[in-house]
């Protein structure tokens, strides 16, 4: 299984951001498909995740500014992230999780300048 993830950068305080995670496979095929990040000196923390269901996970600190949504067509989930701040500064990974197993993307860098 292979994820790719893009679409990191730098952005101002407010600005927006939209990250891709392209699988390599059906994101159906997975029990949950979403993105976790690492700030610097900081544990890996869940950002959003979205169920084969349809069921999303958001983190507390990204409720109502993210959102999680996939393209089935394109094999491909999104985050769109509003209102950037500069906690939300970090690596971005996308992660998958099926039958036990767990799959990890490379990271992305997203930096928020005030």
């Amino acid at each position: 299984v292979q994820l790719q993830a893009s679409g990191g950068g730098l952005v101002q305080a407010g600005g927006s951001l939209r990250l891709s995670c392209a699988a390599s496979r059906s994101t159906f095929s997975f029990n949950a498909i979403g993105w976790y990040r690492q700030a610097p000196g900081k544990q890996r923390e869940l950002v959003a995740v979205i169920s084969s269901g349809g069921g999303t996970n958001y983190a507390d600190s990204v409720k109502g500014r993210f959102t999680i949504s996939r393209d089935n067509a394109k094999n491909t989930v999104y985050l769109q992230m509003n209102s950037l701040n500069s906690e939300d500064t970090a690596v971005y990974y996308c992660n998958a999780r099926s039958l036990g197993y767990v799959f990890w993307g490379q990271g992305t860098q997203v930096t928020v300048s005030s």
